[in-house]
């Protein structure tokens, strides 16, 4: 995130970390803009701030009330920010996923072309996988990924045609919050052929992720059990699957 507050801790690491596949997480909600508040009116408060309700981005981006032009504009300016650290960017991705939504996706897709980033988060989940395995905890998510499920032709149509790559879509985004080995089993066991990206929040449930005002928080250091453990790898060892990052796939 171009203006996370751990910005510059974050990129000092991963200049000594070279080999990773590093994307930038674009906002357009719940955060702060790079550009001067007057420059991307639409999309901010006076003090430079967005929207912090992403149901009322949607409407307002449904309703044409924000831009194209500026979400192009700040966009860049958020890629740029994280390209002049130094990061070489294999993708990029937005906060509370708001490029499903095609009034938002084009821009998106025009900033990233112009900046030489070739891939980007295929942010939907197909409603079989989602339903794969039924969870009182994430019922609602499921049925919100299975309605915006319509809008994954129309995105991927628009990857191409701006000449970027991305998978054939995510799994556990109805699982947010709620990623334990027994949720991972069955989507692992139903994904189809293909390339998939495993959406997942893991990290430590310190005293700044408690100021960032998120709802995933002890859930984080839950997850970044599952993924280091061994009995994962075994698990996508047995059913063929191979992992690889956004930088082999835009190569």
């Amino acid at each position: 995130m171009a203006t996370g507050s751990a910005f510059v801790e974050a990129a000092d690491m991963i200049l000594k970390l070279p080999r990773l596949s590093i994307g930038c997480h674009v906002t357009l909600v719940d955060g702060m803009a790079v550009l001067p508040a007057p420059r991307i009116a639409s999309l901010t408060n006076p003090s430079g701030r967005f929207e912090s309700k992403l149901s009322r981005f949607i409407l307002r981006a449904f309703s044409q009330k924000l831009r194209a032009e500026e979400i192009e504009a700040e966009a860049t300016a958020q890629i740029r920010k994280l390209q002049a650290a130094g990061i070489r960017l294999s993708h990029f991705d937005t906060h509370q996923h708001t490029h499903m939504f095609p009034q938002v996706a084009g821009p998106l897709l025009r900033a990233a072309q112009a900046c030489g980033v070739r891939a980007v988060r295929n942010p939907f989940e197909s409603p079989r996988l989602s339903f794969s395995s039924w969870n009182r905890q994430f019922w609602v998510r499921q049925l919100q990924t299975a309605l915006l499920s319509s809008l994954s032709a129309g995105f991927r149509r628009s990857v191409a045609e701006h000449g970027l790559v991305t998978t054939d879509g995510t799994i556990g985004v109805a699982a947010t919050g709620s990623i334990t080995m027994r949720s991972l089993e069955p989507l692992i066991e139903h994904l189809p052929e293909g390339t998939w990206e495993l959406v997942c929040h893991p990290g430590y449930n310190d005293a700044d992720l408690k100021k960032a005002g998120t709802r995933l928080l002890a859930s984080r250091e839950v997850e970044l059990k599952v993924l280091t453990a061994p009995a994962l790898r075994e698990t996508l060892e047995s059913a063929g699957i191979e992992l690889i990052t956004f930088r082999d796939l835009a190569t």
